[in-house]
């Protein structure tokens, strides 16, 4: 009768051991700050790097062979519209365009003296004095030289255009840039000699996946104006004016999987320069986006995880899927919903199935805090 006596005690003994640490656990419950999403209407943007094009840039080449005879710009500066860049030596299209006119001179007056001889011979052909024949021969004559005279005036012309080449004049206003070729230097037709730019305003290129390209399709399709963007410079400043996007490329590059987009950015200081590079940043809107702190997420092996409270109180682990990235704040794509009760502070503490006391916050206020740091 011993034996069960104790065994009793022992049990007794246990239960109450064991009563006391679920009162002391529970008695010991710390309180932690847990949030719920909240859903807002945000913008948010995303940077492309781009190459900067000027929209008037061209080359400017000989059009006839020669020596350069004189420069009359230097590299980096402004010049006007039909202002002289440069000369080529023009002794011998001077020459060519003397004999050109000399030619037609000529022409045209053999042409008068056929002409006489034709009013003369019709005088003859109607008196009978001569045939018909002789009539039509002296037309003939005249024709050929009238044709003579039409292929003089176009030898004149191409001498001209020819000797007009040799004086290279900007074909609109803008900036000079290198000019490779020095005073003296024989050139042949085609030689480049410089390349003008015209930076009043510029084109940025940038690529766009197939994704952002359909987001940007359907948000044009719900908008009648033409979609701001703005430009980052390699200084990470701000250019001032902004742009709009232009024009969109026909097809997708195989190899990125990408499609060029082209912006217009007005540049009328003149900072832009042809060939630079920055980034463009396109702003989007995102209505009703289910967003949570970054100060409740952490990181394990590239994926991202909260701690989420259950009806009881205890804490589990859950990963999620960010739609995007804004300063402070995730907006959510998957795997949380606004019902759910995330632990805010205090990530360091929690343990898997550890059971606390929930403290509600508001988010909204916690959320105008972190946009005020």
């Amino acid at each position: 009768m011993r034996v069960p006596l104790i065994l009793t005690s022992v049990i007794g003994l246990c239960i109450s051991a064991c009563s006391t640490a679920d009162s002391n656990q529970t008695t010991t419950q710390e309180k932690y700050p847990v949030i719920q999403p909240i859903t807002i209407d945000t913008v948010y943007h995303t940077d492309y790097v781009s190459d900067i094009n000027s929209v008037k840039n061209v080359e400017i080449r000989a059009r006839v062979k020669g020596y350069i005879e004189s420069i009359h710009v230097d590299e980096g500066k402004t010049v006007r519209k039909g202002q002289v860049l440069f000369r080529i030596s023009n002794q011998e299209y001077k020459g060519d365009l003397l004999r050109a006119t000399a030619v037609l001179k000529s022409a045209i007056a053999e042409a008068k003296t056929a002409e006489l001889d034709l009013l003369n011979v019709k005088k003859l052909v109607d008196k009978n004095v001569v045939s018909k024949t002789e009539y039509d021969m002296a037309k003939a004559k005249l024709d050929a030289l009238n044709a003579r005279i039409e292929e003089a005036e176009s030898q004149e012309q191409s001498a001209k255009l020819k000797l007009s080449f040799s004086e290279i004049k900007a074909p609109f206003d803008g900036i000079i840039n290198r000019i490779p070729n020095k005073i003296g230097s024989l050139i042949d037709e085609g030689t480049l000699l410089t390349t003008i730019s015209d930076n009043q305003e510029v084109y940025a290129y940038f690529n766009v996946s197939e994704k952002e390209y359909l987001e940007f399709a359907t948000n044009n399709k719900q908008t009648d104006h033409r979609t701001e963007v703005e430009l980052i410079l390699a200084n990470s400043e701000e250019h001032p004016h902004k742009g709009y996007v232009e024009t969109i490329e026909g097809e997708f590059d195989n190899a990125t999987g990408s499609i060029a987009f082209r912006a217009r950015f007005p540049n009328p200081e003149r900072i832009l320069k042809h060939g630079s590079s920055g980034k463009v940043r396109v702003l989007r809107k995102v209505k009703n986006a289910l967003v949570i702190p970054q100060k409740s997420t952490f990181e394990i092996q590239d994926k991202i995880y909260v701690y989420v409270v259950d009806n009881q109180n205890k804490v589990q682990m859950r990963s999620f899927v960010p739609k995007l990235r804004m300063p402070h704040l995730y907006v959510l794509e998957s795997g949380i919903s606004a019902n759910d009760k995330i632990i805010y502070e205090g990530l360091q503490d929690m343990r898997v199935g550890m059971i606390i006391k929930p403290e509600m916050k508001s988010f909204a206020t916690i959320r105008s805090q972190l946009t005020q740091q």
